[in-house]
């Protein structure tokens, strides 16, 4: 009998996906569903074929080298993999794969739901019938804003920032982008699409800006402090792609002065905490915070599982995974 190769899961996983690794492969779960300490991630790849993390787990260089023989594979269950030191992963040996493309759809609804829900004041709105705090009905009361006719910069015009466009357009918002490269024409011409070369020139004109960018060491703050003084004072930011893309602190400072209007954001620079300055905004209707649930559906974190599993059968049948990544694609 063939001997089958140990996998070593990070984190809980849904339970179609857990059997399914459980039937194919000698799987170690994680039953706890706790994150695990740097030293419970040396001791998985000390003993792993397979290693499956998240983006909650930071597989830098100093786990990488305690890595024993047997780890060939790195299988992130994620579409990011800036919580994996891939360069050093494939000088040793270790391939490391994703799961682009299942949570495409899930992340532009919840970007497209903090656009409206911050320029609409819908969380405030939420608070009001519970708290008991609603007198009825005023013409001048929760005023909010009007996203029809507005523009909207994305920042990463991939496969989330494409998606989104498309449910912005359906919203009557102009749709602008930035990008490493120009999308193709045909993007641009069903979009009604206008391209920036200057990140800089395209801040100071949108009412709306969309962070759907990766995170690598080219785009950490990204949205520095001085490029978000560029935006116009009634602009909000929405980011549902990694915190570190944006300086908090510089953005906190300048919703608290007036200087932007608001943001919604889904994830942060230093997750699980969260900047107390943007919590005492969120408390004051100027934030939306959510709880890094973007791409949190059912259907999606199943399809993320299933791209695992056909990545470390594909790789452990000997072929080239699919989803194989490699550092001129970060």
């Amino acid at each position: 009998m063939k001997k089958r190769p140990l996998v070593v899961v990070t984190r809980r996983l849904p339970g179609v996906v857990e059997t399914r690794m459980r039937e194919l492969f000698d799987t170690r779960l994680n039953l706890d569903d706790k994150p695990m300490a740097q030293g419970e991630l040396v001791e998985a790849v000390k003993s792993a074929d397979v290693l499956v993390p998240t983006v909650t787990d930071e597989i830098d260089a100093s786990v990488l080298a305690q890595a024993g023989p047997n780890l060939k594979l790195i299988a992130n269950f994620g579409n990011g993999v800036d919580n994996i030191d891939v360069q050093v992963a494939l000088s040793r040996g270790i391939t490391v794969t994703n799961t682009p493309g299942v949570l495409t759809e899930d992340t532009a609804d919840m970007t497209m739901a903090l656009i409206l829900a911050v320029a609409r004041r819908m969380v405030e709105g939420a608070r009001v019938i519970p708290e008991d705090e609603w007198a009825g009905w005023s013409p001048t009361w929760m005023l909010g804003h009007r996203i029809t006719g507005k523009r909207l910069g994305i920042l990463g015009m991939g496969r989330i920032g494409t998606a989104l466009a498309r449910r912005a357009k359906a919203f009557g918002l102009s749709i602008h982008y930035h990008n490493r490269r120009r999308a193709p024409g045909t993007v641009e011409d069903e979009l009604e699409a206008t391209y920036w070369e200057s990140l800089d020139q395209m801040l100071a004109r949108m009412d709306i800006v969309s962070v759907n960018t990766p995170h690598t060491p080219a785009t950490y703050h990204l949205l520095s402090a001085r490029r978000l003084k560029l935006l116009k004072p009634e602009a909000i930011v929405v980011n549902t792609a990694r915190g570190e893309i944006i300086d908090e602190t510089a953005l906190a400072r300048l919703i608290e002065s007036g200087s932007i209007a608001g943001a919604g954001l889904d994830v942060f620079e230093h997750e699980p905490a969260v900047n107390p300055r943007l919590l005492k905004l969120a408390r004051q209707g100027k934030v939306v915070l959510l709880p890094h649930i973007a791409s949190a559906t059912h259907e999606g974190r199943v399809d993320m599982g299933e791209k695992v599993i056909v990545n470390i059968k594909t790789f452990m049948d000997g072929h080239r995974p699919p989803d194989r990544v490699l550092p001129s694609m970060l």
